[in-house]
């Protein structure tokens, strides 16, 4: 039975203008190869829900459903989609000179990852759709979250990753019976392999931007910071980018929202981060370009944003500079200090790809991007437990006297 929760018209090509039919399975623009974007009769959703209707609902990503583009709630797979936490970080902030900073802990979600709101948005509607055995090439978290999305949907998973992902990244889709294949490549050879074996395999590519739907699920993150901020927007916010799915979603997010009137046309400038080993949009940025040319030998400790060339680069830069933003590259040495110093200073064990933002930051603020007055927002896209992390311990020998005073030096400089 279809319930009255969708308000979608129909997919759009945002470089073409193609329409697509709502309702049907879809991958790409079928006259230009661009992502296809879903579009809603905001007119209708305004008519559904009062951004007051919030507080009545449960904590949870389905407390948009009416941005949402799935028709049965019967279709819906969800593993507990929570709501984030919007934490102030008081210590690093105020080294920096900066009262209102705030980290937006996404590794909150299941599977540890934002890429569970993706993931969970693309498995609901390939269930919708009738599609039972679906693929991604990832770089760790999003096959981790398609794994287990599709595990809970009874759908055949094939994941592909390349040989040095994040361990825990590929014992946790073997963990939920997906058949894991690892390549000695990078994510792109990896969409490569996914690709050609389409029409012999039949399976359905979950690829980023591939197909139109993870990219409403991260939408379900700018909805989220805005309700928490009390629809007063941050000045600007930093993304670690890799696909770029999340950046475009809340991009889109915030046009949404203001089309309804719950926020103004103020934007927060949206600012990318990446690594240095991997920089394909900070470049394209810096030289003016509207598309980036694909990164030859990317390399860095942050799996997430090591994306050589994003299917939706046109759209992250369009966001970018629309919003007035930047985009900043960061060495991997930084984002292992920032990751220690989100730890040790906030208690917060952030993904490589999240403290790669608080590098980025320091960066901005020296060059004058921001104004340490203003208000900030981080995004920590992911736990910091699922990677392999430096330290060091006091080793005790239970048959030798303790040596209370070494313990207590050792305690002395673990937060230097």
């Amino acid at each position: 039975m279809k319930t009255d929760r969708s308000c979608v018209t129909h997919l759009e090509c945002p470089r073409c203008g193609t329409g697509h039919e709502a309702g049907k399975i879809h991958t790409v623009c079928v006259s230009c190869q661009s992502p296809l974007l879903v579009v809603y009769d905001l007119g209708s959703m305004a008519s559904r829900i009062t951004k007051e209707d919030l507080s009545a609902r449960d904590p949870d990503m389905w407390r948009y459903r009416e941005f949402l583009p799935v028709e049965d709630s019967q279709n819906v797979v969800s593993l507990g989609e929570t709501v984030t936490p919007l934490l102030q970080i008081r210590t690093v902030g105020s080294g920096l000179g900066m009262e209102r900073l705030f980290v937006k802990d996404e590794g909150r979600l299941p599977t540890g990852s934002f890429k569970a709101r993706g993931m969970a948005m693309a498995v609901t509607m390939a269930r919708e759709l009738g599609i039972r055995r679906v693929t991604v090439p990832t770089a760790g978290n999003a096959g981790g979250a398609l794994a287990a999305y599709g595990a809970s949907a009874g759908m055949d998973v094939f994941v592909f990753c390349p040989e040095d992902s994040p361990e825990i990244n590929i014992k946790e889709c073997c963990i939920t019976g997906s058949v894991v294949c690892v390549v000695n490549g990078l994510i792109d050879d990896c969409g490569k392999i996914v690709r050609e074996g389409k029409e012999l395999t039949g399976w359905f590519d979950m690829s980023t931007l591939r197909e139109p739907y993870r990219i409403e699920g991260k939408k379900t993150m700018g909805l989220e910071l805005a309700e928490q901020f009390q629809w007063d927007l941050p000045d600007a916010i930093f993304y670690p980018t890799g696909g770029g799915t999340g950046l475009i979603g809340m991009w889109k997010a915030f046009n949404e929202m203001e089309a309804l009137g719950w926020i103004g046309s103020k934007r927060p400038r949206l600012i990318s981060v990446q690594a240095e080993g991997c920089a394909p949009i900070v470049r394209a940025f810096e030289e003016g370009a509207e598309t980036a040319r694909p990164w030859e030998a990317a390399e860095t400790i942050a799996a997430g944003i090591r994306v050589p060339h994003a299917i939706g680069d046109f759209l992250m830069l369009r966001a970018i500079r629309e919003t007035g933003g930047t985009a900043i590259a960061v060495s991997d040495e930084d984002i292992l200090r920032s990751q220690r110093e989100l730890a040790q200073k906030e208690g917060i064990i952030a993904a490589p790809e999240g403290a790669a933002t608080l590098a980025a930051l320091k960066i901005a603020l020296n060059r004058g991007d921001v104004g340490k007055d203003e208000r900030i927002l981080l995004f920590n896209t992911g736990s910091g437990l699922k990677y392999p992390m430096p330290g060091e311990f006091v080793r005790i020998d239970k048959n030798q006297p303790v040596d209370y005073q070494r313990i207590l030096e050792a305690g002395s400089g673990s937060r230097a």
